[in-house]
């Protein structure tokens, strides 16, 4: 028997990887293998510490880009719109300099997931203070930061629909 509903998160994702999701689905063994595979939660809980890690990671991989101005967890991010985090952008020019403020804002429900997801969501984010658009040069850069950035995000979205599940 194979899952009826479509598996919204991995939708866009290719037929056989779906049919994978759904077989674990299918068998109840889906929170099984992400439990075995991801065992523990982040400890970033605060919105204060959520931006310094923001900030050690664009510090590491970014330092020249624009500076991080706000960062927040935030309960009413709609997940469901593909949506796992937001970068929001603004640039005002002061004078003869050009001032740029980044915000980033994380779905609160990933203060319960595994350290990799939080950090692929970072790293989506902070690419696009660079790329705006989904590129080839923005995955590029996601990829420099985090190796296993595909991975990751295929995992998290596994999660949001095993989440759904329960």
């Amino acid at each position: 028997m194979t899952t009826l509903t479509p598996l919204k998160y991995i939708a866009h994702y290719p037929e056989q990887i779906q049919a994978q999701a759904a077989i674990l689905i299918d068998n109840g063994r889906l929170g099984d293998y992400l439990k075995k595979k991801y065992p523990v939660k982040h400890q970033v809980q605060s919105d204060k510490a959520l931006y310094q890690y923001i900030n050690e990671i664009r510090n590491q991989y970014m330092r020249k880009s624009g500076s991080l101005s706000q960062v927040s967890y935030n309960s009413k991010l709609a997940v469901l719109n593909q949506a796992l985090g937001i970068h929001t952008y603004q640039s005002r020019v002061q004078g003869n300099k050009l001032k740029s403020h980044n915000n980033i804002t994380v779905a609160s429900l990933f203060k319960e997931a595994p350290p990799e997801f939080l950090r692929m969501i970072v790293v989506h984010e902070l690419s696009h203070f660079r790329e705006k658009e989904h590129n080839k040069a923005f995955y590029q850069l996601c990829c420099h930061m985090e190796p296993d950035y595909h991975q990751f995000e295929l995992d998290t979205r596994l999660w949001l629909e095993w989440r759904e599940l329960r």
